[in-house]
């Protein structure tokens, strides 16, 4: 029996595909489905089998965030910690995204909202359906974006076209998004592409992978000079690597490369 009941896990050409599996609710998340994601993510990365992973939806939505059923944040006459939910469940699913060493692709099937945009936006690469809403609207619920999103969508969209999408409460569709750099491609067939980024990927080396994404997220907090300091530090690592070897070999002998994360 399968240790996931709310998501689909399975392993297919040295790809990991993570299926939100909750239709019923377009894939609104409670603390069990969160959980589920990153301990599917943490067995793709210990899997020697796995080079890059997919995270998609069942049905008509990637997910639509928080399941509001969840009693985890309904609220009582006390109000209720939504920032233990974050600390305990969102902030983890995020983190173990970002913090992935193998790349993650988001396959958006469908309207992405409230979280759920920030769960996309962590994946390393995304890719969407045509006109696909996606919708930040916290402050009709009384509540501010958060797990993140307001850091990507501040950098990608600006200060006030930022300010207009999680105050006003209006989508955005994919094709915005495409438009600023969020995504990387639109098809009507999502998995198709998602799968042929997840190909290209698993045939790189996966520590140039590995440490492409770690310098790319570590600029973003660093000044120009720390970034290229970190640079040279994974450069040096990388240049010692056998991957490197096999790389060099295979470009002077006119041949594809074989890698193994050595």
């Amino acid at each position: 029996m399968s240790q996931y009941k709310n998501i689909k896990y399975q392993k297919e050409d040295q790809t990991a595909l993570i299926t939100i599996n909750r239709p019923e609710v377009y894939n609104a998340m409670n603390a069990d489905t969160k959980m589920e994601i990153v301990l599917a993510i943490r067995d793709a990365n210990k899997s020697s089998e796995v080079l890059s992973i997919i995270l998609t939806g069942e049905g008509k939505a990637f997910t639509t965030g928080q399941d509001l059923n969840d009693r985890s944040v309904q609220a009582n006459n006390g109000g209720v910690d939504l920032g233990t939910t974050l600390e305990t469940e969102w902030n983890p699913l995020i983190n173990s995204i970002r913090d992935s060493k193998k790349i993650v692709i988001a396959a958006i099937n469908g309207v992405c909202a409230g979280a759920g945009v920030s769960v996309a936006v962590a994946c390393d690469l995304l890719v969407s359906k045509p006109n696909v809403k996606f919708v930040g609207a916290f402050s009709k619920l009384g509540l501010a974006p958060d797990a993140g999103s307001t850091y990507i969508f501040s950098r990608a969209l600006g200060y006030q076209k930022t300010m207009e999408f999680f105050l006003m409460g209006e989508a955005l569709m994919s094709e915005d998004l495409h438009k600023a750099g969020i995504i990387n491609a639109i098809n009507e067939d999502v998995l198709f592409i998602a799968k042929q980024y997840a190909q290209a990927i698993n045939k790189l080396s996966p520590l140039s992978c590995e440490m492409i994404k770690k310098n790319i997220k570590a600029s973003l907090d660093s000044s120009f000079t720390q970034s290229m300091e970190r640079e040279t530090q994974v450069q040096r690592y990388l240049g010692k690597s056998a991957d490197y070897k096999e790389g060099l070999t295979a470009f002077l002998e006119k041949r594809s490369p074989i890698f193994t994360g050595q």
